[in-house]
């Protein structure tokens, strides 16, 4: 393959990768004029893998579509020879680093300040502790104790927290939208939320020993699930009926897939009040909860 050889093989693949006919051309662009003319690449990661079909002179193309329609697992991808194709192979990084970064930064330190949460942190103290030393994410030292003491009193109905867990664009895409829904959910009932404690480098864990600090009855809390490669923006709802550090996991109710492309934030929020109500009701949460 000689050097225009290779220059037009280059071209075709980025077209195809902007989503434009893949033509063969002769002669290589000035690349200035490139810029200015088409713009930037198209953001690959915006592309809704359900409606991804990459399959050429599929036998039953439709009706792969349709169960395509169901899920985002990457099916029907196409080949170029024996591989993947480069818009699969690019997709599946730009995924796999999205994931990553979301679960090594951090949710900015003005969000709880900004949305009016009361800021604790656990007693781990850098991102790599907490991604290595779990039990530390479940605690509180003596100061942040007071701060979580203040916050709730003694003995409150309800305790709502936010937890950045283990991925922060969760947590900045849907914690506010789906306690909004929360309150406005518990107000239907006659319940109030009272204030929302903002909790840094948050394990679910932490739910139990703020429990034994307050003696809340039902402990919401909403945390950033380990991210995937459909989504860095997946949040859960941790839902226990009188949390204390050692219940059992089987104790609580978990709402999980909170995101645009799951359960929508608002949808859970909703069904998030409506759990607590039920839980308020019956006394119970997890397992005991279905019983």
């Amino acid at each position: 393959m000689n050097e225009q050889e290779l220059r037009s093989m280059v071209e075709r693949m980025v077209l195809e990768l902007a989503g434009k006919p893949a033509a063969v051309t002769t002669t290589r662009p000035n690349p200035r004029q490139e810029d200015v003319s088409q713009g930037c690449l198209e953001d690959i990661t915006q592309i809704d893998l359900r409606r991804q079909y990459l399959v050429d002179n599929p036998r039953s193309g439709q009706a792969f579509q349709d169960l395509k329609l169901k899920t985002p697992a990457r099916l029907g991808l196409g080949r170029a020879g024996a591989r993947y194709r480069t818009i699969s192979m690019l997709r599946m990084r730009a995924d796999h680093a999205a994931a990553q970064d979301s679960v090594f930064s951090h949710v900015p330190d003005e969000f709880a300040v900004n949305n009016g949460f009361v800021p604790v942190q656990t007693l781990c103290q850098t991102k790599d502790e907490y991604l290595t030393r779990p039990d530390k994410g479940r605690r509180f030292d003596e100061e942040n104790q007071a701060i979580i003491k203040k916050t709730f009193g003694q003995n409150p109905k309800i305790a709502l927290v936010v937890g950045d867990g283990l991925s922060s664009a969760a947590i900045e895409a849907n914690a506010v939208d789906c306690l909004q829904a929360v309150r406005a959910g518990l107000k239907a009932y006659g319940l109030e939320g009272g204030p929302v404690l903002y909790v840094k480098y948050c394990r679910v864990g932490a739910s139990d020993h703020i429990g034994d600090l307050t003696g809340a009855e039902v402990v919401c809390m909403l945390v950033g699930e380990r991210p995937g490669l459909v989504t860095a923006e997946s949040m859960s709802a941790y839902l226990t009926y009188k949390p204390h550090i050692g219940i059992p996991e089987s104790k609580r109710t978990v709402i999980s897939n909170i995101h645009k492309g799951g359960t929508t934030a608002v949808e859970a929020g909703a069904h998030i009040a409506e759990l607590i109500k039920t839980m308020l009701d019956k006394k119970a949460s997890g397992i005991d909860l279905k019983g």
